[in-house]
């Protein structure tokens, strides 16, 4: 049996337009499993990407809890949330984010030194203590961080001397490939991905999923928002937003190249839900 990774219950998220109050997310019931590649997926205005920020802490919900492990971590303040975010998420974007002012390398070894060590008691009494305290990892030894940093690159196809350059000066493919590096260098528990071949052309997209599949076949957990079909056969259980609720899912198994029966399995299942 797959290990409970990150649970939600009865999350929701409103919020007011214009004097009217828009329910963005509905009372979502969801357990997400460790090693599992999951894939949000449904139309424009659904609640992908609010949900996804939900759960990984970056946006607080209205009403309902997000725990991971035994920690509640809808019941953390800024500061607690943040740190849960250093420690145990990863984040890669369809904007990628990288500094200009640093090198490639920097922009990575940066992320990896923004590791805090202070334990935060929480003020809400169905919460551990220090709820983050059995989390959080120690300062990390640069030398260890630099001999990640480079096994990160190599696995992911960036040279030595791209990694030298500037963001400015690697394309779009390169940028998104160092993002995954960065988002990995702290040895994330769940990788968060927001549509991350959005910007780019079909091949170099086509490598940023194909690093995905990889991380995800050595044991990473992997969340990610699409609306590209080509993206979500990646992933092993699609869940389909309409309206801010879960309308279905969909198990698809491992990920094998080339799979045609996987593909109408998946196209039959969207063409159900409508979309």
């Amino acid at each position: 049996m797959k290990k409970i990774l990150l649970k939600t219950e009865r999350l929701s998220k409103s919020f007011s337009s214009g004097g009217v109050l828009q329910h963005v997310l509905k009372n979502i019931d969801l357990e997400l499993y460790e090693g599992d590649f999951t894939v949000i997926m449904g139309a424009s205005g659904a609640g992908k990407s609010t949900l996804l920020y939900a759960l990984s802490g970056m946006d607080t919900p209205t009403l309902g809890d997000i725990t991971f492990g035994n920690t509640l971590i809808s019941g953390l303040n800024q500061d607690e949330l943040a740190v849960f975010r250093r420690n145990h998420c990863g984040f890669v974007f369809q904007q990628i984010y990288l500094i200009d002012g640093m090198s490639v390398m920097d922009n990575v070894l940066s992320a990896g030194l923004l590791v805090s060590q202070r334990p935060h008691s929480s003020r809400r009494a169905d919460v551990q203590r220090h709820p983050l305290g059995p989390l959080l990892r120690g300062n990390k030894d640069k030398k260890a961080l630099l001999s990640r940093a480079r096994e990160l690159f190599a696995a992911v196809g960036l040279s030595e001397e791209t990694r030298k350059k500037f963001p400015t000066q690697i394309s779009g493919g390169e940028a998104q490939r160092a993002g995954i590096v960065r988002a990995l260098i702290n040895n994330p528990d769940i990788l968060f991905a927001d549509e991350p071949t959005g910007a780019l052309n079909s091949k170099t997209g086509l490598d940023v999923l194909d690093t995905l599949t990889r991380f995800n076949g050595q044991g990473q957990s992997v969340v990610m928002v699409t609306h590209d079909m080509r993206s979500a056969r990646r992933g092993n259980r699609i869940l389909y937003l309409k309206d801010g609720a879960i309308l279905g899912e969909c198990s698809l198994g491992g990920y094998v190249h080339g799979d045609t029966a996987r593909h109408r399995k998946l196209s039959a299942f969207l063409t159900e839900m409508g979309w």
